[in-house]
């Protein structure tokens, strides 16, 4: 690429950046004046009242703003429909940490909160026991299904279609202990769904054990797994099944303050 087009490239990038901290700023502003004109919207962004004019346009194209029978600028429905869309999210990890908390006190081990989202799970929450070394912080971060304990409790609640999907393909392989064989898995995966948690014994990392049960929504389906992760020294296997009892007891509390009742049907 020559200087020329570097500098091109750079200056376009530039502007693209400063075009969202502009619209940023232009619904920040609506939303603390409960609406603006788009001349106070230009005074704000200290900008020319042509170009708030073009920001506001654009902004109303994706229904992020919409205009009053006043000619005021108002928040849009396309905002509703961003918040509606992060706000199961926010209500689980809400409701799940001080959950998560205790039981992370309790077993004395790393907990996590993670979702099934394109194919991985994502963590969206972690609690540490203070008495314990500082792990990696597994919030944001995307993590196979096959090879953790998370993804498999989250596999096995699927429908066979959807899990098979899901396995398509090549199984990487990351430690001695990863299951790569997907009979096997599927094996695996049905026994979890039976007894109620599933358990990843140094398949992602040597020397790290974690277990995971699920947590369910209203209706009874898996929305969420809670895995406790620890040192392959501390999670014994003689300790897993104790261990798993505690988790679940917390996953159901969990589930039983989303709105899930113990009698109903699970999925």
């Amino acid at each position: 690429m020559t200087e020329r087009a570097m500098t091109e490239r750079s200056t376009t990038s530039h502007g693209a950046v400063q075009s969202v901290d502009r619209a940023v700023k232009v619904l920040e502003t609506i939303a603390r004046e409960d609406g603006a004109s788009v001349a106070a919207i230009a005074r704000e962004l200290e900008v020319h009242a042509s170009t708030a004019s073009r920001l506001v346009a654009s902004l109303e194209r994706h229904d992020l703003v919409e205009r009053g029978d006043d000619g005021a600028v108002q928040l849009g429905v396309g905002l509703l429909r961003l918040a509606s869309a992060a706000r199961p999210r926010r209500d689980l990890t809400a409701i799940a940490g001080p959950v998560c908390e205790a039981l992370a006190e309790e077993l004395g081990e790393t907990v996590n909160v993670a979702v099934l989202r394109g194919g991985v799970a994502v963590n969206l929450y972690q609690a540490q026991a203070r008495s314990t070394v500082a792990m990696h912080n597994w919030v944001g971060d995307r993590t196979v299904l096959h090879a953790t304990s998370s993804g498999k409790m989250l596999l096995a609640h699927l429908d066979p279609a959807q899990r098979r999907e899901l396995l398509r393909g090549e199984l990487e392989s990351f430690t001695a202990r990863t299951l790569t064989d997907p009979a096997a898995l599927e094996r695996q995966l049905d026994e979890a769904r039976e007894r109620g948690w599933a358990e990843a014994v140094e398949e992602f990392e040597e020397g790290l054990v974690a277990l995971a049960a699920p947590v369910r929504g209203p209706e009874g389906t898996v929305i969420a797994a809670v895995s406790a992760a620890g040192p392959a020294y501390r999670l014994a296997p003689e300790r897993l099944p104790e261990a798993a009892e505690v988790l679940r007891a917390a996953t159901e509390e969990i589930s039983r303050r989303l709105g899930h009742r113990g009698d109903q049907r699970d999925l």
